[in-house]
């Protein structure tokens, strides 16, 4: 099931990035496709089925950072524009409740896609984020405040 949900998404992508439905573009995207999946993406071994990534909830975190996007980019574009709302750059270590390796790195990168945030290093389940007004270097407090509902929706992945 896995692969067949990878599929999709990379089909997804070529169609959009060749913005193409001739005949050759789609039977091309399928063979590449096709390939990518079956290089990459292992079959489980002895029939263990391990829990499937959901591509519905995949779908669903897509909102949740975007509307972080938004909201960094306005905090960003108000503290270049008007010079007296405060900066206090810093680095601050988060935690993160995230136990799947591809989940970490996803936060990490959906983190640096946000202006005003750095991921600089991830140790374990702690998270070092250079961040452009530190409120507080309270782990728990500062990650509230930078992953907010990215780090729930990802875990729902």
């Amino acid at each position: 099931m896995q692969r067949l949900q990878w599929g999709a998404v990379l089909f997804v992508v070529w169609l959009g990035l060749t913005n193409s439905l001739q005949i050759q573009e789609v039977l091309a995207g399928l063979l590449v496709v096709s390939a990518i999946v079956w290089l990459t993406i292992p079959k489980p071994a002895g029939g263990e089925h391990g829990q499937p990534w959901s591509l519905l909830n995949l779908l669903l975190y897509l909102p949740v950072f975007l509307k972080d996007l938004v909201l960094a980019n306005i905090d960003v574009a108000s503290r270049v524009l008007n010079p007296r709302l405060p900066i206090n750059p810093g680095i601050v270590r988060i935690r993160t409740g995230l136990t799947a390796p591809y989940q970490r790195l996803m936060l990490a990168n959906s983190i640096t896609l946000t202006p005003g945030t750095v991921t600089l290093e991830m140790e374990g389940e702690d998270l070092y984020v250079h961040w452009i007004d530190v409120r507080t270097t309270d782990p728990d407090a500062a990650g509230e405040t930078i992953k907010g509902n990215m780090e729930r929706a990802i875990a729902r992945i």
